[in-house]
């Protein structure tokens, strides 16, 4: 298996546009072309308010609830209006995740190389290579093989 690496979500918050995003790109699947900090996003942080205004404000119903509660966005259906950003009675929505940008923006974080490149791009010490495993006592979370992830999570 390849290096790990740690997001902090609680300092890349303080930035006001992250120009660079971390993905995992599946060929066989469309949805994980989703940014990492989409995916961190809407499993750790999102509340999963019982009744969604996210999902009722979205003209494009590009947002829907899945049986677990998680809230997740069609990127095809997506128009990035960002309704669902103002009608959040949380916040947890980040405007810059719903902006297009370049391709060459992306670093998919299955390529060592480009894992690599992500670290060294990304802003302040938010990113760092990461040895250790899921420490729910510290706020790190696994979102997948090579990410974990620091925010404070929504426990209902």
């Amino acid at each position: 298996m390849g290096k790990k690496i740690l997001i902090d979500l609680l300092k890349l918050r303080d930035f006001d546009k992250c120009l660079v995003e971390g993905v995992c790109i599946d060929p066989g699947n469309n949805d994980e072309f989703k940014t990492i900090r989409e995916q961190a996003t809407f499993l750790f942080t999102c509340r999963k308010c019982e009744e969604a205004p996210c999902i009722s404000i979205c003209p494009a119903e590009a947002l829907e609830k899945e049986k677990d509660g998680m809230v997740t966005r069609s990127l095809n259906l997506c128009v990035r209006c960002k309704s669902c950003i103002t009608i959040c009675p949380f916040g947890t929505l980040m405007d810059d995740l719903f902006e297009k940008r370049p391709k060459n923006q992306f670093f998919d974080l299955n390529d060592d190389e480009e894992l690599l490149q992500f670290v060294e791009v990304s802003p302040g010490d938010t990113v760092v290579f990461y040895d250790g495993d899921e420490d729910p006592e510290n706020h790190i979370y696994k979102l997948n093989e090579r990410v974990l992830v620091k925010d404070f999570i929504w426990n209902p």
